[in-house]
């Protein structure tokens, strides 16, 4: 039977990071394999939806490491390697193609599937999701011949690929079963100011509804939605959310729920299994509360946690939750978790393009946001969140005032 003293499950960030770090923490050769179903060496996923979407970036500029990092470091990559079963008690994993597959220590990293559309048309052609680098040259291939494209969602996939393709002179309808775009991240004055944004660039928005129906000739040529509304088309881009992919782990012995459940240490519920990056169900210990994190800076993140776990250190996966986005011109970051807050302060100004936005709970910060904003703001905004930092409300929107003036609820 094949098998290796360490087994990563998933080819994606979290396998690149670890694999990386673990060269410099003094990896032996032939210490690692990682068992990836995608068909390429592991690459970064931002830009599929950004600069490599855009045709500004190459698959050889994306990618994590060189793709003869891993064999030059005795790292075993095993390319549209699918697993079937997980059985966590015996160490063993079962591979589609037959056989099994040994480990002393695993990382779950399976990472998160699109979630498809459940409607009649959901079989044509020219109807994409987005999250493999197969998925983003699909598309970008597609661009060529596109005059008329639907979006549908407005979280930040469904933000990014409507910035991409109206750019490139599509014309782009957004279709938003919220009544603003994204809801969950922004706040409603944000909004406001990104849905003018992209109506000044030709996007039009379609809010309060859904597609029930795919219509064309094997491909999409329109599509119909629960207000009543046809949207002509010929292409459609869903950008519905995600799901984890826990389906090879039925009966492995692992609690699973919204994704692996796992500790502060990122443990889950069998020794020397553990999970990172999308599909990690974890305890955060800065909030206080389970989440599981769908960006890339988690990954990453989580990724060199395993890599230092598995090389015998052991302390509590303690990190601010952070996520960025590019669409057209701007550039944004977003830190913590606003979902408690109980007072919105914003610094700046929203006609300049330059303002930061700060999520207060009982005076304390819990979450930040920044665009076109000195450096000592992007500094404060991660610090204050995990050190659980109290400011003044008043003066933090102060525009006279330095932002270190805020600290202090007086």
């Amino acid at each position: 039977m094949d098998g290796s003293k360490f087994v990563i499950l998933g080819g994606g960030m979290v396998a690149g990071y670890a694999a990386k770090l673990l060269v410099k923490l003094g990896l032996k050769p032939g210490e690692l394999t990682i068992l990836s179903a995608d068909n390429s060496v592991p690459y970064e996923r931002p830009p599929l939806s950004k600069g490599f979407l855009a045709g500004k970036d190459s698959e050889e500029a994306i990618r994590i490491n060189p793709e003869d990092f891993y064999r030059k470091h005795g790292i075993e990559l095993k390319l549209e390697c699918e697993i079937s079963a997980v059985d966590s008690k015996r160490k063993r994993l079962t591979l589609k193609s037959g056989g099994e597959y040994s480990f002393d220590k695993l990382i779950i990293a399976t990472g998160a599937r699109p979630r498809r559309l459940n409607i009649p048309g959901a079989d044509l052609t020219n109807l994409y999701y987005l999250r493999t680098l197969d998925d983003s040259t699909a598309i970008r291939n597609s661009l060529e011949e596109a005059k008329h494209a639907v979006v549908i969602g407005g979280g930040f996939i469904g933000m990014e690929v409507a910035a991409v393709l109206t750019q490139k002179e599509i014309d782009v309808t957004m279709v938003l079963s919220a009544d603003r775009i994204s809801p969950r991240l922004f706040s409603p004055e944000m909004s406001s100011f990104f849905e003018g944004y992209y109506a000044a660039h030709g996007v039009r928005f379609v809010k309060n509804t859904t597609v029930t129906e795919l219509r064309g000739d094997n491909a999409v040529s329109s599509v119909v939605l629960a207000n009543g509304q046809t949207v002509s088309c010929d292409m459609v881009v869903a950008g519905i959310g995600v799901q984890p992919a826990i389906e090879m782990l039925t009966n492995s012995g692992l609690e699973v729920g919204d994704g692996v459940m796992v500790n502060e240490y990122l443990e889950s519920s069998q020794p020397d299994v553990l999970a990172a990056g999308d599909v990690a169900n974890y305890q955060d210990v800065l909030f206080g509360k389970r989440r599981r994190v769908e960006h890339w800076d988690n990954a990453v993140s989580q990724g060199q946690y395993c890599a230092r776990a598995l090389m015998g250190e052991r302390s509590p996966f303690r990190h601010v939750p952070y996520f960025f986005s590019d669409v057209f011109d701007l550039s944004y970051e977003y830190w913590g978790d606003s979902s408690g807050a109980d007072q919105i302060v914003y610094r700046g100004d929203f006609s300049d393009k330059s303002f930061s936005v700060w999520w207060l709970h009982k005076s304390v910060v819990v979450a930040a946001f920044t665009m076109n904003r000195p450096d000592e703001e992007r500094d404060a905004a991660p610090k204050w969140i995990e050190t659980r930092q109290m400011v003044s409300a008043g003066r933090l929107k102060d525009p006279s005032q330095p932002i270190a003036a805020a600290l202090g609820r007086t």
